[in-house]
């Protein structure tokens, strides 16, 4: 049997044992937690060209980014990365490693972005996607990428190329946007 939903409106107090208002339910008790939503993606290559993909939504709709999106319930941050790239791009990759993490608080988000490899070069545009493209490092269209953690995260792939797997992965640039 599944518990009473939630009766009244949701007001915002501090429950007994907490230091930070949430939203209550005032005629049962239940806390309803807000919490940062988790984005998983992937610099994704093959050879040396990068996968990137022109959005065909909204936020930034027209502008490229990586392979990346919200992370689903039942799934690992890998799997979750793997599936987007299949989603945005019908890229088939292969995650080598945690390439970095960015805390986002001004907009809920922890993104967690790895360093995969493309198993095969073949790609096209899925529903998300306007156009998916394979750049090399000095044609990536830097005027026009969607959102700061992509550079963040393309420049964090290009200090660490070639590097074995086990390096700390990166995080928000000491001067980043807020």
């Amino acid at each position: 049997m599944s518990p009473e939903p939630p009766r009244g409106p949701f007001v915002r107090a501090i429950p007994a044992g907490d230091d930070r208002q949430r939203l209550v339910c005032p005629d049962c008790g239940f806390v309803n937690y807000e919490n940062p939503k988790i984005v998983v993606g992937s610099v994704a290559s093959w050879e040396d060209r990068i996968l990137l993909c022109r959005r065909a939504i909204e936020p930034s709709r027209g502008l490229w980014t990586l392979p990346a999106g919200f992370m689903e319930m039942n799934e690992t941050s890998a799997g979750g990365a793997a599936r987007e790239a299949w989603e945005e791009a019908r890229a088939r990759i292969e995650i080598d490693c945690l390439l970095a993490v960015y805390d986002l608080p001004w907009i809920g988000q922890v993104q967690m972005i790895f360093r995969a490899r493309l198993l095969a070069p073949d790609v096209s545009a899925g529903p998300e996607s306007l156009e998916v493209g394979l750049f090399p490092w000095d044609e990536i269209p830097r005027a026009e990428i969607a959102f700061p953690t992509v550079g963040w995260a393309l420049d964090a792939w290009r200090a660490r190329r070639g590097t074995a797997p086990g390096f700390a992965p990166a995080a928000n640039p000491e001067a980043g946007p807020r």
